[in-house]
């Protein structure tokens, strides 16, 4: 069907339904509130504190367990709260889990998956520095609720917003094919991406990808590979949940349909880490359930018993048969000891690493990030992720370590930067979760890029907040080249997908 020439009005029907999502019925009860509240903020935290292991009883021991509490009483918030905050609740649980529990659990055991090389101390100022980011981010979300009140003509300017356009995204969905296609033909077919991501890391090699700057030339192989495919089909699946228009189209369910394959093939989550494959998730389900509260809250809640009984063990499909090794387990604390949770560990050792001679970089290593792109054959001193720096200070054999945003502040910025990053980054958050909740899913038409890019991102955050953030850079560059090849400024009133 030809496009209009004159602006369509917004379906009724649309905005009847989303005037009605104003107290949306829940299952997470009021009754449920209480405990909930108190098993995330007090009976998780002193359950696992109480459990015996060799850990010392010291100050960091206690800053742990009031930094797992103190995220957990903001998690039970971000659950309980009326309205849905992708950004700050993905926050949160991150914190929670990362930040808060896991590290709480290897402080009982005395274990720690990444060793920690300096002394003590380092360990206690890193867990307070984190707790100080975790302030300041709160501090940032204060600010943007007593914002300055809009003035007229600054209301009637946000009535226009970012849209997506029809036949641009049919470019992009082409795009998305030929960019998964030349990628499933690089590593030998689709049948790799079935069998362990030590066959896809092996595929790349052969692909001729990792000679030089390896870890760029992979970035981009991997990146074009799956990133425009899972834009397209959220793009795609916003589009038929919100319009009926799109619903009784045959091409339209059949190009859904096999961006579903496409995806399934590219994005399944035996190819590829498991952070990636959450973020695959949970921007999927934010776009299928753009208004439900009870998705929401069953999501958040859900995911701290996923991150604590599935996440430890769903790195089965990393190695193939022969490199595997099965976790052998006495306690449900060991995985999350013995696993990946090592971003207060290597924030210790970041301070280590400054403290022993390289200091702050003011600005060096968030430049690396930015400018990513940039071959070292014309920028010799590119920086290094930070976690491969640090970890190749450390003489570790994997360098392949985190470094949280807290880490990437710091050794840049100092503790007053990273307080300040923090701070905007919790402003940031919360206003954009009140510009989604309140314009991009209760009264907008079914192009709205921003009801696609919050979920995305707050499935990403996890990514970005675990880091390093020069390997997440890659990703966040390709996604931002191919909203802006969809993207078209219309006002509210106008439809640019039927």
């Amino acid at each position: 069907m030809p496009p209009s020439r004159t602006p369509a009005p917004a379906p009724a029907e649309d905005e009847s339904q989303w005037g009605r999502v104003t107290t949306p019925r829940t299952l997470l009860s009021r009754a449920l509130s209480v405990p909930l509240a108190l098993g995330f903020a007090v009976f998780l935290p002193l359950f696992v504190a109480v459990q015996s292991g060799a850990g010392a009883r010291d100050a960091a021991f206690w800053l742990q367990l009031a930094l797992t509490m103190y995220a957990g009483a903001r998690l039970s918030a971000m659950v309980l709260t009326s309205r849905r905050k992708l950004l700050q609740g993905s926050f949160w649980l991150f914190v929670y889990m990362a930040m808060g529990v896991a590290p709480l659990a290897q402080a009982v055991l005395g274990q720690v998956p990444t060793p920690v090389v300096g002394p003590r101390s380092d360990l206690t100022w890193a867990i307070a520095l984190i707790l100080i980011g975790c302030i300041a981010f709160d501090v940032g979300v204060l600010l943007a609720r007593h914002r300055p009140a809009v003035r007229a003509g600054a209301a009637r300017k946000e009535e226009r917003q970012l849209m997506a356009h029809r036949r641009r995204l049919q470019l992009l969905t082409l795009l998305a094919f030929l960019c998964s296609g030349v990628f499933i033909m690089k590593l030998g077919g689709p049948a790799v991406f079935f069998s362990s991501r030590q066959e896809i890391i092996a595929g790349i090699e052969e692909a001729g990808v990792s000679n030089g700057d390896g870890q760029a030339g992979q970035a981009f192989l991997r990146g074009f590979g799956t990133v425009p495919a899972l834009l397209a089909l959220l793009l795609y699946t916003r589009w038929l949940v919100t319009s009926t228009y799109a619903r009784r189209k045959p091409t339209v369910i059949a190009t859904w349909a096999a961006l579903c394959a496409l995806n399934l093939v590219v994005n399944n989550p035996i190819s590829n880490p498991r952070y990636w494959f959450l973020t695959v998730m949970f921007a999927l389900l934010f776009t299928v359930f753009p208004v439900s509260a009870a998705m929401y809250r069953v999501a958040l809640s859900m995911a701290v018993v996923i991150a604590l009984l599935v996440f430890p063990f769903a790195d089965r499909f990393r190695y193939d048969e022969k490199n595997y090794k099965p976790v052998e387990t006495t306690s449900f604390l060991e995985p999350m000891a013995l696993k990946d949770y090592d971003q207060v560990g290597m924030f210790a050792n970041t301070i280590t690493f400054a403290e022993s001679g390289p200091g702050h970089f003011y600005g060096r290593q968030m430049a690396g990030s930015v400018f990513f792109a940039v071959p070292r054959s014309v920028w010799p001193g590119k920086p290094r992720d930070t976690g491969v720096m640090v970890g190749q200070w450390m003489g570790t054999v994997n360098t392949n370590l985190s470094s949280p945003i807290w880490a990437e502040l710091w050794i840049d910025f100092g503790a007053v930067g990273m307080g300040a990053g923090l701070m905007g980054m919790g402003y940031a958050a919360a206003r954009i979760d009140r510009r989604y909740a309140t314009r991009a899913v209760r009264r907008t038409a079914s192009g709205a890029l921003l009801s696609v890019v919050v979920p995305l991102v707050a499935g990403y955050s996890f990514i970005l907040l675990r880091g390093p953030l020069l390997q997440a850079s890659g990703r966040v560059a390709i996604a931002a080249l191919c909203l802006a090849l969809v993207a078209t400024y219309r006002t509210d009133k106008s439809v640019s997908l039927r």
